[in-house]
């Protein structure tokens, strides 16, 4: 167990320096720790499950890069591919081979995937796609879900989670009116009211974009017939269905949620799981779609850095561990194991809470539940769960320091891992819920 003081001197220290440089002294606001109240760890190393703080403090980790980690920090194959290419050149603003065959590679394995254009980061990603949906169908308007987050982009930022809902932010300042009427927001799981908005703007919308398992607003799964019944509106209305798999994206499912739920979208978007926790991303989809991608067609999209040859390296070797598909069955097995235990302390604190998994993904809910949409996701209890995440941090467990995040299981998370975590949060939960 650590000290009473999760946040060690160092830790302390180098916040300080940052706020003098760096707006909040972080360079991501849910880093800041301040829906938990306290300042965040910084990181000196990983390892397979486990996180190092400056202060030597090792912590289980729960967050993953936010997760795209499936084989742990530092996995030596990735490693090693990583420190080959960099040996050969960091960026070169060309094309090269491996580019071409991680892109042959990801349309092989994904569910409609048929073009990919590779960028630098998933809010990239997503934006590129709206643009494209956009370009594709003639139309302005955008339909989102509140809770959830497809990155930092002006129309999406607009009810939007993760960070958003965690510091309790309006709508941005920054985004423009004409913009913020351009985006359509409904419920998630809430397919009457799609439809409701799709017959209001007839003919006006370009996209629907969602998560499809949402991780942003706390871990919220579809509703059975939900992915299907948006698949068919799309298809009734001419609208353009963006599934965003940055977050779900090979962690779920080799092929995504698109494979692990049987819905083709139009187009999808992906983010740092594809290059194993570099910064890359990548969105595709449906070849005639594509094709209006610049310099195909008329669509602009650019960066000098897009399909950086580090990061595809990376993304290959990924790919590889992925290749016989049987790390999904131990992730599976390991995130059963933690839901068993952590639902049977839960029940012994007899405080109310509510656990929502799909396969490595998780949140633990302060609240009675069940958690199916923003409002809902609102309802949690944030006071209780600050106090649950500080207990856990003091006894060496590290989750996201937000009620409105998900959780992520790695392949390194042992049976003796998961125990031990399935303990610390037994006791935090007595000390939270006192």
């Amino acid at each position: 167990m650590n000290s009473t003081d999760p946040i060690g001197a160092r830790s302390r220290a180098l916040f300080e320096r940052a706020r003098a440089h760096i707006p909040g002294g972080v360079n991501s606001p849910v880093r800041a720790f301040r829906a938990v109240g306290g300042q965040p760890l910084f990181i000196a190393r990983g390892e397979g499950p486990y996180l190092w703080d400056v202060d030597g403090r090792r912590y289980i980790d729960y967050v993953g890069s936010w997760g795209p980690l499936l084989f742990g920090h530092a996995h030596p194959k990735i490693v090693e591919a990583v420190r080959a290419a960099a040996m050969l050149g960091t960026s070169f603003g060309a094309p090269t081979e491996r580019e071409v065959e991680f892109a042959e590679r990801l349309c092989d394995i994904v569910p409609g995937l048929d073009m990919v254009r590779l960028v630098n980061s998933g809010t990239e990603a997503t934006l590129s796609a709206i643009r494209l949906a956009r370009a594709a169908t003639g139309r302005a308007k955008i339909l989102k879900f509140a809770g959830c987050y497809h990155g930092h982009g002006d129309s999406f930022l607009i009810k939007a989670g993760s960070g958003v809902a965690t510091l309790g932010l309006p709508d941005s300042p920054g985004v423009t009116p004409g913009t913020a009427n351009d985006t359509l927001v409904a419920e998630y799981n809430d397919l009457a009211g799609v439809s409701t908005l799709l017959d209001a703007h007839r003919n006006q919308i370009a996209a629907i974009i969602l998560e499809p398992v949402v991780g942003n607003m706390g871990l919220v799964p579809p509703e059975p017939g939900f992915l299907e019944g948006l698949r068919a509106l799309c298809d009734v209305h001419g609208a353009l269905l963006v599934i965003d798999e940055v977050m779900t994206g090979f962690r779920l499912a080799r092929g995504g949620a698109q494979e692990l739920f049987g819905v083709r979208a139009d187009l999808a978007t992906f983010g740092k799981v594809i290059g194993g926790g570099l910064p890359i991303g990548a969105y595709g989809g449906r070849r005639e779609v594509m094709a209006l991608v610049a310099p195909s067609g008329p669509m602009y999209q650019a960066g000098t850095l897009s399909g950086n040859p580090v990061a595809v390296a990376a993304g290959l070797a990924m790919l590889d561990l992925l290749a016989d598909g049987k790390v999904y069955a131990q992730l599976e097995r390991q995130s059963s194991r933690l839901e068993t235990g952590v639902r049977a302390v839960m029940q012994r604190s007899g405080a109310a809470l509510c656990l929502q998994r799909v396969g490595s993904m998780w949140t633990l809910f302060f609240q009675a539940g069940p958690v199916r949409d923003w409002p809902s996701a609102a309802r949690s209890d944030t006071a209780r769960f600050a106090r649950f995440f500080t207990a856990l941090l003091e006894r060496g467990v590290y989750i996201a320091p937000s009620q409105y995040e998900a959780c992520f299981v790695s392949a390194t998370h042992d049976d003796t891992i998961i125990d031990a975590t399935i303990d610390a949060i037994g006791d935090a939960l007595t000390e939270a819920c006192a």
